[in-house]
């Protein structure tokens, strides 16, 4: 019998899943699942030289101050959220107006990009360094695109209708998102408690 092994949280299935088969666990769809294969290795993926060299605009520097903001901000270090939060707006000030928003189709281009060559590109540089904390923020932050990815994909399918008598759950340590009646007991990635889970509501049409 196949066994199938969830990316996001790591739950174990057994046998055949349906099209609208849901992980128990972490609610992520078939497509979040792959078969596991005994005594099997993939090697990172390197990124062209050209790519780890590429300047980052000012509006991607903002976000990832404001992302190192946040860090921090978990983290207890409110001088340095403080410091990056300023680089944050100062580059986003820099930046000027916002591109047009991009579609659900490119959104899920980007998230594949990101699984298939720049979380193993990290991930790789991270383990050189010996740099723990890395590592452990990138396999959480995969995990987080693995869910993100699987909620894409089901909205496609369903639309407005996967929301329906549904709340949006989002955990604040690690960012994994969850659809469902109530946050669950813990966060699949980051394993804190749902009262560390915050209710994300919709925007006002």
């Amino acid at each position: 019998m196949k066994e199938y092994v969830c990316t996001v949280c790591g739950y174990i299935h057994k046998g055949d899943m349906p099209d609208d088969f849901r992980c128990p666990v972490c609610g992520a769809g078939k497509e979040a699942f792959r078969e596991v294969v005994k005594d099997s290795a993939t090697a990172p993926v390197e990124k062209p030289a050209e790519e780890m060299d590429k300047e980052l605009s000012a509006m991607e520097m903002s976000v990832v101050c404001s992302n190192l903001a946040r860090g921090c901000e978990k983290q207890y270090m409110a001088e340095e959220s403080a410091k990056f939060a300023q680089l944050a707006e100062f580059f986003r000030q820099a930046a000027g107006e916002a591109p047009e928003g991009k579609g659900l189709g490119d959104i899920a281009v980007m998230f594949d990009k990101d699984l298939a060559e720049r979380y193993p590109y990290a991930d790789a540089v991270a383990k050189a360094a010996g740099d723990r904390g890395a590592m452990r923020s990138l396999v959480w932050s995969e995990k987080v695109t693995r869910m993100l990815t699987s909620i894409l994909a089901r909205y496609e399918k369903e639309g407005d209708k996967m929301l329906e008598n549904s709340g949006v759950y989002m955990c604040t340590v690690c960012g994994f998102v969850y659809v469902g009646d109530s946050a669950p007991a813990l966060c699949p990635v980051c394993k804190v408690p749902s009262w560390k889970f915050e209710k994300i509501e919709r925007r006002a049409e």
